[in-house]
This record gives structure tokens, C-alpha cells and sequence, in this order.
């Protein structure tokens, strides 16, 4: 029996152990291979690009995972932990953890090597790694990425969707107009699926010596909340300058998308009515919700109400702390794909800049609130009463950030999100909305934290409309 005959009955035990694997919790019914292509043939070790599709017991829509596989007689003991199964007289194997087939990748890239439909395309006049060891990084979710020194970074899109991903093509438009507020791009992985064009990989320099945002804030929020009678502004480890250096750079980022992909215009109407139909959803799923529906749909219709078109733009569609990194030379905005459980026809849709400004300012929010929770239960700081020197200090972190992030936003750009405060604060409310549901389903403890944002935000609402 050949590879593609063998492997599936493997699958459906290994798969869901996978952290990339995007249907936890929910049984596989069947695998069964819908491509194959092999890269090496000879010699140890094998390997195999497959795209398999995933049949779940609940009967929703199949879904497509590309795997790389390496097959050896005899494991090293540094591999055993990515051991798919036994075929035939192999052990087959997760390829990526392997130096011998991740330096086999990064050579077919700088070759521009081509098997059937499966094109590794390098960019014209980039500077690529050398081989040498790769090193699978882990941080991510839902893809495996593999760096090779400071030089290059190897993305393998785990989930597979016809489509060229705008994780690759927002890079090659940035490239285009010589960005320097992201990873410059090197190379892609890129194929055919379901007739249609497909990304499975992207190359890109690697940030060496950088920071990632998130963690920055982190420890910005617990060097405050560590002070006993210290302002944000008198900590040392104040985050307000690198927020307003952030504001700045997506200013700039968003500039040169306009510049690559061009602007366009939107119907605030349909944009609000969208928001209260996942608003509908939502709260059907998460009751506690119910108690800010009324305040979140007045936001709403407010936008609903308004004349005239909004610019649109091509922009980062998921954009937080986590999506960047501190530099040496500046913040660099990271990973473009969109909202991951969006379909692509969302995700590449042009939108309003002020999509990545409310992810953003949610993300402070977030920073600061996650940091409270370690040190005060939940129930007391969603308490609207609630009033201890806690949960001012993580209040005064979050406005002090976000203020100081739209103020860099306004230097560049020229103009202040904040006049738009009625469509920002709808914004920031979806994104609450889309966070909440997400909480109620992975992360339970995390829910308090975009309750208390819909709190707040309905409640500056009702205020500037003077109620």
C-alpha cells in the first residue's frame, strides 16, 4: 500500500493532538487524501506535501489541513514526538520538526523549484538563509514556523483555503512600495486547490533581537500595578511613548496599502447591519450579553444612521499587541492573514482603517485587564461600583496607552480617529462582541475582560448623547 493509502487510518488519532488543529473537541469521523506531492523519493528521509480532508462527526464542513511528511526507517530521538504512525517499512513523521526537510523547503525556495502544480517561488532579489539548522518556533497557533539564525522565517499555513492568502499578498504590496514596517518578504509555498490558487507557505526575514508587543505591555501593566503610589507616567516601565511610536507605524502601514492596492468606498448602512446581526448570534450564545444589548444596538444604529459613504482599504483585519514587534529600528507589524475564523471573501474585502484602530485599542484593554485579574477577582472589578486603587491604576495604564496611540496614529496620518468617535466606538463594539463569544467558548475566565470594555464603551456612549 502507498502513502496515501496508509496514512488516513493514522490521522484521525494524531490530528486533534495537534495544536494548529482547528476542530478540538470535536471527533474525527475520517481523513482521506485530497493531493500528494512527492519532493523527495529517494534516500532517507522521504517526503510528501499533503493536503488531507478532515470529515468531523458533527457533520459540518470538511475541512482541509496541509501536512509535510517525513518518512524514515529509524527515528532520531529528537523526532519521536512528531511520529504520525507506521507505513509500510517507515515511520512517517510531522517533516517540519526535521532539519534534513525543513533546509530542504528553504533550498527549493531559493531555487524556484516547481513539482507538478506546486510552485516554490522565490522574490525577485532577496536575500535568503543559507542552510543550516531551522528552528520551529512556538508561539504559534495555528501554523508552524521555522527560522533559520537571523535571516529568514519559514510560515507553513496549516489550515488550507482556496485562495491567495492576504497574508502573502498584502507582503508582496507592501514590498512593493519598499515598506520597512514589516518582515521584507523572501519567498512563498504556493499551489492549486479546489481550482483555484492557494498559499501554503510564505518566507520572510527574520526579526532578530525583537520584542513581541503583547509582552511588552504585559510587563509595562505589572510594573504599575506593582507600585504602591507611583502614576503610569512615573513607572519606569511606561508604555506610552512605544504606543504613540505603534500609532505611528500602522499610520504609516496603512498609507502604503492605499498606495499599493489603492482606496474605496463603503455604505455604513450594511456595515451596522452586519454588526447587529452577529450582535443577534452572539447573544443568543452567551446570555450575558443580554444585559448590554439594548446600549450596543443604539451604538449601532447610530452608524446606521448616518449619510454618505466611508473610506475603505485594504487593512491587517486582526490587528492587536500580539501582531507586532519592538525592533532595534521601530515596531514591525506581523502576520496578515485577517481574522483567522473569517472566511477569505471577508478577509480581503476592503474595510475602514478604523478596523485596526479599535483592535488595537481593544488590545490595550486587554493588556491591562488581563494583569488585574492576577491580582483581583473578576467579579470585583466588572462591578461598576467597584472603585480600588487596582482597578484605577489598570484604567489609567489602558486610557494613557490608547490615547497616546491614537495620538501617534494622528501625527502621521494627519488626521485624528478620534473625530470618528461614533464609528470607532461601534468598532471597538463588534470587536467586544466577536471577543466575548470567543471567551465564552476557549477561554471562560478571559469574558469578564470585553464585558467590562461593552460596559464602559455603552456607558461613554450613553454620556456624549446625554443621556
Amino acid at each position: 500500500m502507498s502513502l496515501d493509502e496508509e496514512l488516513p487510518a493514522l490521522l484521525p488519532d494524531w490530528l486533534p493532538r495537534q495544536r494548529w488543529f482547528g476542530a478540538k473537541g470535536r471527533p474525527v469521523r475520517s481523513v482521506a487524501v485530497t493531493s500528494s506531492t512527492p519532493l523527495a523519493t529517494e534516500g532517507e528521509p522521504l517526503l510528501d506535501l499533503l493536503i488531507v480532508a478532515v470529515t468531523l462527526d458533527d457533520d459540518s464542513s470538511v475541512q482541509h489541513y496541509q501536512l509535510v511528511v517525513g518518512r524514515r526507517e529509524h527515528l532520531r530521538g529528537d523526532l519521536e514526538h512528531v511520529v504520525i504512525g507506521q507505513v509500510g517499512d517507515h515511520l512517517a513523521y510531522d517533516g517540519m520538526w526535521d532539519s534534513a526537510v525543513t533546509d530542504r523547503l528553504l533550498e527549493y525556495i531559493r531555487d524556484g523549484r516547481t513539482f507538478g502544480d506546486l510552485r516554490f517561488t522565490p522574490e525577485p532579489g532577496a536575500h535568503i538563509a543559507e542552510s543550516g539548522p531551522g528552528r520551529v518556533l512556538g508561539v504559534e497557533q495555528s501554523n508552524t514556523s521555522v527560522s533559520w539564525r537571523d535571516q529568514s522565517i519559514l510560515k507553513l499555513f496549516r489550515r488550507v483555503l482556496p485562495g491567495v492568502n492576504p497574508d502573502l499578498e498584502l507582503h508582496r504590496a507592501l514590498r512593493s512600495v519598499g515598506s520597512n514596517e514589516v518582515a521584507a518578504l523572501q519567498g512563498a509555498i504556493e499551489g492549486a486547490f479546489d481550482g483555484a490558487p492557494v498559499t501554503l507557505g510564505v518566507l520572510q526575514d527574520f526579526a532578530a533581537n525583537s520584542a513581541d508587543g503583547w509582552a511588552m505591555a504585559l510587563a509595562s501593566v505589572r510594573d504599575l500595578l506593582a507600585e504602591g503610589d507611583l502614576r503610569a507616567d512615573e513607572v519606569g516601565g511606561d508604555f506610552a511613548a512605544e504606543a504613540s511610536r505603534l500609532g505611528e507605524t500602522i499610520a504609516v502601514v496603512h498609507a502604503e496599502l492605499r498606495s499599493a492596492l489603492g482606496e474605496s468606498e463603503g455604505d455604513p448602512r450594511l456595515l451596522a447591519r452586519m454588526w447587529q446581526e452577529r450582535l443577534t448570534s452572539a447573544t443568543g450564545a452567551v446570555p450575558a450579553l443580554s444585559r448590554h444589548e439594548r446600549a450596543i444596538r443604539a451604538v449601532y444604529s447610530e452608524v446606521e444612521a448616518m449619510t454618505g459613504m466611508i473610506p475603505t482599504q485594504r487593512v491587517h483585519g486582526d490587528l492587536h499587541l500580539g501582531q507586532t514587534l519592538r525592533t532595534p529600528y521601530g515596531w514591525l507589524v506581523i502576520d496578515f492573514e485577517g481574522e483567522p475564523a473569517a472566511p477569505l471573501e471577508e478577509r480581503v474585502r476592503p474595510d475602514s482603517a478604523l478596523r485596526d484602530i479599535a483592535g488595537m485599542l481593544r488590545s490595550f484593554d486587554y493588556a491591562a485587564f488581563h494583569q488585574l485579574s492576577q491580582w483581583e477577582p473578576s467579579g470585583d472589578w466588572t462591578d461598576p461600583d467597584h472603585d480600588s486603587q487596582m482597578t484605577w491604576r489598570a484604567n489609567e495604564w489602558s486610557e494613557r496607552n490608547r490615547s497616546a496611540f491614537c495620538d501617534g496614529y494622528t501625527l502621521r496620518a494627519g488626521a485624528d480617529p478620534r473625530d470618528q468617535a461614533v464609528l470607532l466606538r461601534a468598532f471597538e463594539l463588534d470587536k467586544a462582541v466577536y471577543e466575548t463569544l470567543y471567551e465564552a467558548r476557549n477561554r471562560p475566565g478571559w469574558a469578564p475582560i470585553p464585558l467590562a470594555s461593552i460596559a464602559r464603551l455603552t456607558a461613554e456612549a450613553q454620556t456624549d448623547a446625554g443621556v
